[in-house]
């Protein structure tokens, strides 16, 4: 066989791994440390997140997740996917901030979910460890998947 056509087969079994999404579960999210830091500005205390290896190594990489739907506040898109159902999630302060993920959704994702319905999304892991607004986990251009 030609040069070219090995070399068109190395490229495509390096790049497949590359682009494909990852299913994730709930204990790898979990593997985060909390630090308590003051933030003077606020004059607060919060939880300042030390994500493991494995969950860094993830960031900027596609990513399925499965959990309940909490349209947390609609009018400002504000959407998390969360481990527990939200009698038991962690705005209610049942759980951790580990457990939930903002869903940042593409606009043409966006349809009516039901609170606590049991969904799986795709989207791009970002890990935020500094910016009060969002969650440590943010699920970016987050779609509804189905396999």
């Amino acid at each position: 066989m030609p040069k070219h056509y090995w070399l068109t087969i190395l490229i495509v079994l390096i790049a497949l791994p590359l682009s494909a999404q990852e299913k994730i579960d709930w204990e790898l999210l979990a593997k985060v440390r909390f630090k308590t830091e003051y933030i003077e500005d606020l004059g607060a205390y919060y939880l300042k997140p030390k994500f493991s290896g494995a969950v860094a190594s993830l960031e900027g990489r596609e990513v399925i997740l499965s959990g309940y739907f909490i349209p947390f506040n609609e009018q400002q898109m504000f959407f998390v996917l969360s481990r527990y159902p939200f009698s038991s999630c962690y705005f209610c302060g049942a759980a951790g901030p580990e457990s939930v993920v903002e869903l940042q959704l593409k606009l043409e994702a966006l349809r009516k979910f039901r609170m606590d319905e049991r969904l799986t999304f795709k989207g791009t892991l970002l890990l935020n460890a500094n910016d009060l607004d969002h969650c440590n986990y943010i699920l970016k251009n987050a779609e509804p998947y189905e396999p």
